[in-house]
């Protein structure tokens, strides 16, 4: 080929053979025939491909991988419309959960076995030694120090702190070390082949200083560029596909091994780690792994490259390169120094983000009581001042990293000066600075920047990565719940007792991770259990609140830490909780657990649970959505789907904590005779119910009585009360309340016995129809439910008028008989067989997040430039833009400069050395000086945008109204408080530096080149159109790939924090691979998304980066033609244009990379934009409506034509009700409450739709039905503002009947809540809610079901409590059992959202048909069994 070249030269060549060089050519010709032959690949197999939209990466043939061509459908079609997510392919099968996590579990399992086994042989060796040398530990398990003998090198104590946790990163490495070696092999080409262009350049500039080259030498060095280049763009495409990737998995893997974790964690390690730590560490450090992942090979690739270029130096400039040498060698140990420094903050950062994490998911778990409370702005403070803290932290990182930035960006320049300072003036006849010395070394100094940038960019990565790798260290090592605690057995044939334990001691706060810990084993603990459950028995479990009923069956699941002694549960095990644990699916789902669907047995379920009424009630049934928590459903509701739920199972063992407690008592008896009791649907199952109801004890077959943590006393019934023991007390002090009740009722003896003789008739007749009828009573109509708030609402039901009354007021009234219409009960009829498959969007209570489409709106940028502030936004430019000059302005001087001295140009009049040097110098310091300047604006405005960003969302959430929270799941919130905030604080800042960076080196590139070369202007207009086209196709496709990966992690987050909240209910019925495999779907439907972004920035970067290595060969080509033609003769100019064409095609790749990152980033402000936006409640203050001091001073409440609604669309649940409430009245509510619509009301003259809301609800009382605690000190829960001194707080527990449980504690006041209360029982979370009302000491008291969880005599003495302390003040309860309003003055009761009765109580009874005589009359019939 060489031989034709120079024959076209006119070169006479003697001896040229031609058969040898046509054999050639067709040998070529075949070559790329081929090349061409193998774009296309044979199909794979049929029974490889997957179903759905099948991705043809797997069938697509070398060439078709190299250009990703497989993946161009994609942009094609999101040009065209906004992608859904059904568009996009599937993933293929090796990047799956299914695929990778069974591999991670392969290497990760043996070590964290090993990990374990050799912990375990180390805390035997101490409790050994511990008990050969009479040594104990102290009450915290925290052993003494003692001397360690001579011969003993290191102790186990010593031995056990020093024991390392498995490496997770060894770990990742075994499983992807293939992907890791094929990319470093790639890696390491493509960084040696960088190196030709200097090369080619040299040669280049010397085809241009000779007058009469020949041409084609400057041809083939322009093509030789070109083909270099591109070679090189193809490998290290290649090479980021790989890491991408594997970074991708590496994510997949991460997270389904902390959510496994998730699963097991116990209950010590729970407590230490709050819902926001771990949701954090999916969110934020498995995506620093993933992120660091495409950066790894770096960490040889930029010291190799640094090297090659060093040693490139010393071959062009000789020793004079060494002053270059030892700048770069100070960069290393600078970088690894800070890094050590800011890798503090970086710890506490994440600390701080854990703690706000926690605050926000609290707080949001909390809000109805934060509202209730009006204690918004003192949280908003306290989330704030934690905000403050990390932006803190970020400030001093990033004003360090700054400095070190601005090292690493000039570090080219300081090599470049030092260097041409020593080779210039060490020899000034010899060193002469010619256009190829220069410009080689400057593309030398350009190729350095790079890595010293990307090592900078690394470090800063690492700290993270290492930060994050602790982290996640720690939680996968964390203590776990002891499989093999519990003896399980499946199969319950044959056993006696299904249940057994002998000798056992239970622990919450002590692990088994301490080698001896019995002495004290801390609060709700159990001691010496021994009891056994014979087969098909109903044993009650009994006790005051807080002796450890629910202790006990947390116990016989294995939560609470067994420290010795023997359990064993046979058969499959199903376990009702305290305080149900509703998933946000649809009721059926709820119920159904996972379970194959029977519709005769589903049927007998819902009837039994007394479930049926409220299918009427929901719009679709049970195919309604039920939101996170419950949320749609009332208290009654949620313990009855719970019941549902472990019904349906049809398990051996039936756990029931206490699940009659949040219903009515029509309804508790029915859920008993129909459920739980002798002749239930578990009469064959074995039964333990916690209860406080003691009317149900009779009918039990065993007793078991609980106090302080020890069984007392176990037998049945009537043993126990002959035994006149603690049961026998627990027993009659209950009755005693009720005669107290009696006598305080005794002033209308005749009313309430008349009602009494009537009850006892009624309810017999009212059983009898429960019997015969079983909640399928043909004569109550669906419409007789639904007309209660409208075919289109959502609606709890109310739990306290009974449906059972109900019945009994139409079967008396024959005006209403005649109007009622046969039905069944199932779902309207006005939604068909489709609309019960699943519910349709409009009627579905969560909707599906928000998708913005189309383009980010300008809006959203100038949104984070006004909250970064336009002053230093400004100033980031200005300074950024006078530094991109100064650096051009630079590189021409140096070409002036090596022009002087090209020895084809006879110049007589030579500038002086030191002035070149002085000159040049002076533009590099003026670059540094004001990128510094650019730096330090864009690190204050980001920390002003971080600011301005997080504080209005947060502020806006809390004025949101309650309905916007009963519509949006929590996750989904937490997502913009977690991801997208971390976004703003880190991401976004770098995205628009380097974005600025890359538009400004691009600009002035492209000007260089056409003030070298002016003929270059005829291509960049064809290569603009190249570079705009494929954005036309790209842009659209990321950024909308980006906000369906943003919607799509929402899901994982609300799944996550799901399944912390009912960890022990998974595990109870041994659903915990159900929910796994559940987790891993989201992940695979998240990474589906994630993955085509990432291979989408590679798509353009192939296309793009062929531009920019057309830029370079036109700008050599145009050379080499200008110089023939003689249009230029400066070699300098054309060294220059081209040297900074080579930068170009990495410019042009990473503002690939920048413009993608950055449309994509910013979606995380449009998404808190969206936040900030939404509607809010009335304001808090209103000005110039304050109200007066100590407002209400009476508490007298006027109620005129007051309608309300839970949210827009709803049906109104009160309808014009019209009520006067005496200042110091006792009311007792029967029905429900919601937010005014219509109507008003009136507070001691004062109209409190004019008022603020702080202003009313921080001078109301409310206990709501759920209680709400907060991690933090007792003390915090009850005042968290610090208002109150100790000795009040104290008067309030005592009054709350919590002053003995307080002083028993350790720290008293101080001791530790855990997240949401979870350390203590349901009941004194209750009391402490009384107590935190207690303290406010309001002239108007409303409860909300406020004792459901307390034993009967416990809420004899707080309705005590509250009519002497509440003696002047006007109360309003919401009734749940009906004798704790029986003495109130008068009784509202609700039916349809009407006032239908309002009358003293004795007045009402004493009418017979009345509806609440009905319900009295059940509840006397309730009395006398009790």
């Amino acid at each position: 080929m060489y031989a034709w070249i120079q024959k076209a030269s006119d070169k006479k060549i003697d001896d040229l053979d031609y058969a040898r060089c046509y054999a050639y050519y067709i040998w070529y010709s075949c070559i790329v025939l081929q090349t061409i032959a193998q774009c296309w690949a044979d199909p794979r197999s049929e029974s490889d491909k997957a179903s759905g939209k099948r991705s043809s990466e797997l069938d697509s043939s070398f060439m078709n991988r190299l250009t990703l061509w497989w993946f161009t459908p994609l942009p094609v079609l999101g040009a065209r419309k906004d992608l859904e997510v059904k568009d996009l392919f599937d993933l293929n099968e090796g990047n799956t959960s299914g695929y990778l996590v069974p591999i991670w579990e392969k290497y990760w399992i043996p070590t964290i076995e090993q990990y374990y086994e050799r912990k375990r042989q180390l805390l035997a060796q101490i409790k050994k030694s511990h008990v050969q040398n009479g040594k104990h530990a102290n009450g915290n398990g925290v052993f003494h120090e003692k001397e360690v003998e001579a011969t003993q090198q290191l102790s186990p104590e010593e031995q056990l702190k020093k024991l390392k946790p498995p490496s997770v990163v060894y770990n990742l490495f075994k499983m992807f070390k293939y992907e890791l070696f094929t990319a470093f092999l790639i890696k390491a080409v493509a960084d040696v082949i960088q190196f030709a262009n200097p090369f080619l350049l040299n040669e280049l500039i010397n085809f241009v200083s000779q007058e009469h080259a020949p041409l084609w030498k400057g041809i083939a060095y322009a093509i030789g560029m070109f083909a270099a280049s591109e070679l090189r763009s193809f490998m290290v495409n290649y090479y980021f596909y790989i890491m991408f990737r594997m970074g991708v998995k590496i994510q997949t893997t991460l997270t389904a091994a902390v959510y496994k974790k998730t699963l097991k964690l116990s209950n010590n390690a729970r407590k230490e780690r709050t819902v926001g730590e771990i949701v954090n560490i999916m969110a934020i450090d498995i995506e620093r792994f993933q992120m660091i992942t495409s950066q790894i090979q770096q960490y040889w690739s930029a010291p190799f490259q640094c090297t090659l270029a060093l040693i490139y130096l010393f071959y062009t400039l000789g020793y004079s390169a060494a002053p270059g040498v030892f700048v770069m060698s100070l960069f290393l140990p600078l970088n690894i120094w800070v890094s050590m420094w800011v890798r503090g903050w970086q710890i506490k950062q994440m600390k701080l983000k854990d703690e706000r994490a926690k605050m926000c998911n609290e707080l949001l778990n909390g809000i109805k009581v934060v509202k209730l409370y009006a204690w918004e702005i003192p949280m908003k403070e306290m989330i704030e001042k934690i905000r403050k803290q990390e932006l803190m932290c970020i400030l001093k990182s990033s004003l360090v990293r700054m400095s070190v930035d601005l090292f690493n960006w000039s570090s080219p320049f300081l090599v470049g000066f030092f260097s041409f300072l020593t080779y210039t003036l060490t020899d000034q006849k010899n060193h002469i600075l010619t256009p190829q010395i220069a410009f080689v070394s400057l593309t030398l100094f350009s190729m350095l920047r790079s890595p010293m940038t990307m090592i900078g960019m690394l470090i800063q990565q690492t700290v993270q990565a290492v930060v994050s790798n602790k982290r996640m260290k720690e939680f996968l090592v964390a203590e776990e719940v002891d499989e093999n605690a519990i003896d399980r057995t499946p199969n319950s044939a044959g056993a006696q007792y299904p249940i057994e334990a002998k000798n056992a001691n239970f622990s919450w706060d002590v692990s088994h991770d301490v080698a001896d810990g019995e002495e004290d084993l801390g609060v709700g603990s159990l001691r010496d259990i021994n009891f056994e459950a014979p087969r098909q028995n109903l044993i009650a479990v009994v006790g005051r609140v807080g002796s450890g009923k629910s202790s006990l069956l947390s116990a016989l699941l294995g939560e609470m830490e067994k420290l010795r002694g023997y359990v064993g549960v046979r058969g499959n095990l199903a376990y009702v909780p305290q305080q149900p644990w509703i998933q946000n699916l649809t009721l059926k789902e709820n119920i159904l657990f996972g379970r194959p669907f029977q519709k005769t047995f589903y049927d007998k379920v819902i009837d039994a649970c007394a479930l049926r009424p409220d299918l009427a009630i929901l719009p679709q049934g049970d195919m309604t959505e039920i939101g996170e928590k419950g949320i749609n459903l009332s208290g009654g509701q949620k313990a009855r789907v719970s019941l549902a739920r472990a019904v349906y199972q049809n398990y051996d063992v039936y756990l029931l904590d206490d699940p009659l407690s949040a219903v009515d008592s029509h309804v508790g008896k029915h859920i008993f005779d129909k459920v739980i009791g002798p002749n239930g649907m578990l009469r064959n199952k074995t039964r333990l119910l916690v209860t406080h109801g003691i009317t149900f004890l009779k009918h039990s077959d065993m007793v078991v009585h609980i106090d302080a943590g020890k069984i007392v006393e176990i037998g049945t019934y009537q043993e126990l009360m002959k035994s006149e023991g603690r049961f026998a007390k627990l027993i009659e002090d209950a009755k005693h309340e009720k005669q107290e009740k009696k006598r305080r009722e005794s002033e209308h003896p005749a009313e309430i016995d008349a009602v009494s003789t009537d009850s006892s008739e009624a309810t017999e007749k009212l059983e009898l129809e429960d019997e015969t009828n079983d909640y399928d009573d043909s004569t109550i109509s669906v419409s007789e439910f639904v007309d209660f708030e409208g075919p289109s609402a959502l609606m709890r039901q109310m739990s306290t008028v009974s449906t059972l009354a109900r019945k009994r007021s139409m079967k008396r009234s024959s005006s209403r008989k005649s109007s009622i219409r046969p039905t069944s009960m199932s779902p309207p009829k006005e939604l068909g067989k489709e609309d019960l498959q699943k519910p349709s969007d409009e009627k579905k209570l969560i909707q599906k997040e928000k998708v913005e489409t189309g383009r980010v709106k300008m809006g959203v940028y100038q949104q984070y430039a006004q909250a970064a502030t336009y002053f230093w936004s400004s100033i980031f430019v200005f300074a950024y833009v006078v530094y991109a000059g100064l650096q051009l302005a630079r590189s021409v001087w140096l070409s002036d400069w090596a022009d002087d001295n090209d020895k084809t140009k006879h110049i007589t009049h030579k500038m002086g050395v030191g002035e070149r040097l002085s000159i040049y110098a002076a533009y590099g310091f003026g670059e540094s000086l004001f990128l510094g300047f650019s730096m330090v604006g864009m690190i204050f405005g980001a920390l002003r945008a971080s600011r301005n960003l997080h504080g209005p969302v947060l502020l806006n959430i809390l004025r949101s109204p309650m309905s916007f929270f009963d519509t949006t799941p929590v996750g989904r919130i937490l997502n913009r408080f977690g991801k997208d905030i971390d976004v703003v604080d880190t991401l976004i800042p770098m995205n628009f530096r380097y974005f600025i960076m890359c538009i400004v080196n691009m600009t002035s590139t492209l000007i260089m080149i056409i003030i070298a070369t002016p003929i270059f202007a005829a291509v960049v207009i064809p290569l603009a159109f190249i570079y705009m086209f494929s954005l036309r196709y790209y842009v659209p496709t990321s950024r909308q790939l980006k906000r369906l990966e943003g919607i799509s992690r929402s899901p994982i987050y609300s799944h996550f924090g799901e399944t912390i909240q009912g960890a022990s209910s998974i595990r109870a019925f041994g659903r915990t691979e159900d929910f796994v495999n559940k987790l891993n779907e989201k992940v695979d439907h998240f990474v589906r998304v994630k993955y085509l972004n990432l291979i989408s920035n590679r798509w353009l970067a192939v296309r793009l980066e062929f531009v920019g290595n057309c830029v370079v060969l036109f700008a050599a080509l145009f050379g080499a033609l200008c110089h023939q033609w003689g249009w230029i003769s400066s070699a300098g100019l054309i060294g220059l244009s081209v040297s900074y064409a080579l930068t170009i095609t990495e410019v042009l790749n990473f503002a690939v990379r920048q413009v993608s990152e950055l449309e994509t980033n910013i979606v995380s402000v449009e998404r808190l934009k969206e936040y900030a936006e939404t509607e809010v409640e009335a304001p808090w203050r209103v000005p110039g409506k304050d109200v007066p001091k100590g407002w209400p001073q009476r508490g007298q409440v006027q109620l005129a034509q007051y309608a309300t609604r839970y949210r827009s669309g709803l049906e109104l649940v009160i309808k014009n009700i019209s009520a006067d409430i005496k200042p110091g009245e006792k009311i007792g509510i029967v029905g429900r409450t919601g937010a005014a619509a219509e109507g008003k009301i009136v507070i001691d003259d004062v109209v409190i739709s004019e008022i603020g809301l702080h202003d009313l609800r921080s001078n109301l009382t409310i206990i709501p039905q759920d209680p709400v605690l907060f991690s933090g000190s007792l003390r915090f829960n009850l005042d968290p503002f610090n208002r109150y001194t100790d000795d009040e707080i104290w008067l309030a527990l005592e009054l709350a009947h919590l002053k003995s449980f307080a002083s028993s504690l350790a720290n008293g006041l101080s001791h530790v809540i855990s997240e949401g209360g979870d350390n203590i029982s349901v009941g004194q979370r209750q009391l402490v809610c009384l107590a935190r009302a207690l303290l406010r000491r309001s002239k108007i008291l409303i409860l909300d079901e406020a004792t459901a969880a307390v034993d009967l005599a416990t809420d004899a003495l707080i309705q005590e409590t509250i009519r002497k302390e509440f003696k002047h003040s006007t109360v309003l309860t919401i009734a749940h059992r009906l004798n704790t309003i029986l003495d109130y003055d008068r009784v509202l009761v609700l039916d349809k959202g009407e006032i239908i009765e309002f009358d003293s109580p004795q007045n009402l009874l004493a009418d017979k048909t009345s509806i609440f005589a009905a319900m009295a009359a059940d509840a006397k019939l309730d009395s006398a069994n009790q």
